[in-house]
């Protein structure tokens, strides 16, 4: 058994009996072709058992990023393992920059858009949207390459590691860009059930943060794109509310953490929450996350509020984002227009799971999809239902990976992939 492999928050130790650090391609597809199960291994950021087998994993971390930009494509190829912080300085230096990025530039980049991680913002696509193509290590160890223009690749930029070994991503650019973001404490609840539309699309990208308590929601945090040589005009009041000279320490445990309130600056310092020189939030917790059409994002908010007695309690802090709309077939928000509803929770295991379940008894009207790699116990015949592409991208990765070498047991148990 690989000795003491914990993912990134210490709440999931790794059953695999192997760990092979890959520093190539070619050992990739040593690994591969070396017989058995293999999964990939990135920066170890889900919180259950998506990315164990029991068996092999390799990690995709130590292969050297080598990015290539494409100006007339408007792309760039990058390292499968390379973190978003990395490639978001190198685009930066060159004048180029990503659509969105997570609350985390810690994360890797082909484990991030596997499991449909996606940022904020109402007009803003998740991450795995701006994935072009996509190089992997197939079933036979073969490298090969897959992108928009195949038919069925819609369900391989959120593929969960079902198909291959990811081990070089091909992602969208655009001009690089100034963001400002703004802190606004204490936004009334009543405000917020009454115009949901209105105040996630209020920015660039907006983020509410609450314990689902009391009349106020903890923070607005709203991040707005500024034009080149002109700092935006930020309104001192939002919805209710005004903003905050400062910063938010309150949010999480360690307020140094955070990116700078107050001031334009360029999109890489000012997109996720957390500085990429830092420990990114808490470390020591638990996560779950679901997806529910935002037309009925009030009524979801307002059934999550009349559970607080049980959900504060263990809650470090909930984050409500709102995404827009896109048809990759394991996505949180395809073919729908999404809120995202985030719970860090304390890693109280025993505790944080009786939470999480009435969590999904309050959303089950919603048809809330779980996030893949987050802490979730909604059946596989519900998921099925959640997504409806799901029994096609399960055809899709048979197809691709006939014996199973890169499924495992959650994929299983959830109808991704056929049991064996």
């Amino acid at each position: 058994m690989t000795p003491e492999l914990w993912n990134w928050s210490g709440n999931y130790r790794f059953t695999a009996r192997e760990l092979v650090a890959a520093r190539t391609i070619a050992d990739v597809q040593h690994a591969v072709a070396a017989g058995g199960r293999v999964r990939a291994l990135g920066t170890r950021h889900s919180f259950n058992d998506l990315a164990d087998n029991g068996a092999t994993l390799v990690s995709v971390t130590g292969i050297a990023p080598d990015p290539v930009i494409d100006e007339a494509a408007g792309t760039v190829t990058v390292g499968a393992g390379t973190t978003y912080g990395a490639l978001a300085s190198w685009l930066q230096e060159r004048g180029w920059a990503l659509h969105n990025l997570g609350s985390l530039p810690h994360i890797s980049i082909a484990g991030a858009t596997a499991t449909g991680t996606h940022g904020s913002g109402s007009r803003n696509r998740i991450l795995s949207a701006a994935v072009a193509g996509l190089e992997y290590v197939a079933a036979d160890g073969e490298l090969r390459r897959a992108g928009r223009q195949d038919q069925e690749f819609d369900a391989m930029a959120v593929g969960l590691g079902a198909f291959g070994i990811v081990v070089r991503v091909t992602l969208d650019i655009q001009p690089s860009y100034l963001i400002r973001q703004d802190g606004y404490p204490e936004l009334p609840w009543d405000r917020v059930l009454a115009d949901l539309e209105a105040v996630m699309s209020a920015g660039y990208s907006v983020s509410l943060f609450t314990d689902w308590s009391g009349d106020s929601i903890r923070a607005a945090w709203v991040k707005r794109r500024v034009d080149p040589g002109a700092e935006a005009a930020v309104p001192d009041e939002f919805f209710g509310t005004r903003r905050a000279p400062g910063q938010l320490p309150f949010m999480y445990p360690v307020a140094d953490n955070l990116t700078l309130l107050g001031a334009a600056g360029p999109w890489l310092e000012r997109l996720p929450h957390f500085r990429v020189d830092s420990t990114p939030s808490n470390g020591d917790e638990i996560q779950s996350e679901y997806f529910v059409a935002r037309d009925h994002g009030a009524q979801a908010l307002e059934a999550l509020r009349r559970r607080t007695q049980l959900i504060t309690p263990l809650l470090l802090i909930s984050e409500i984002r709102s995404i827009a709309a896109d048809r990759l077939w394991l996505s949180g928000s395809h073919d729908r227009e999404t809120l995202a509803l985030h719970f860090t929770w304390y890693n109280r295991p025993d505790e944080v799971d009786a939470a999480v379940r009435e969590v999904e008894a309050a959303l089950e009207p919603f048809a809330a999809r779980p996030h893949w790699g987050k802490v979730n116990h909604v059946p596989p015949a519900r998921l099925a239902q959640l997504y409806p592409r799901l029994g096609d991208a399960r055809d899709l990765y048979e197809k691709l990976d006939p014996g199973g070498r890169f499924s495992n047991d959650r994929l299983e148990r959830l109808g991704v992939r056929a049991k064996r």
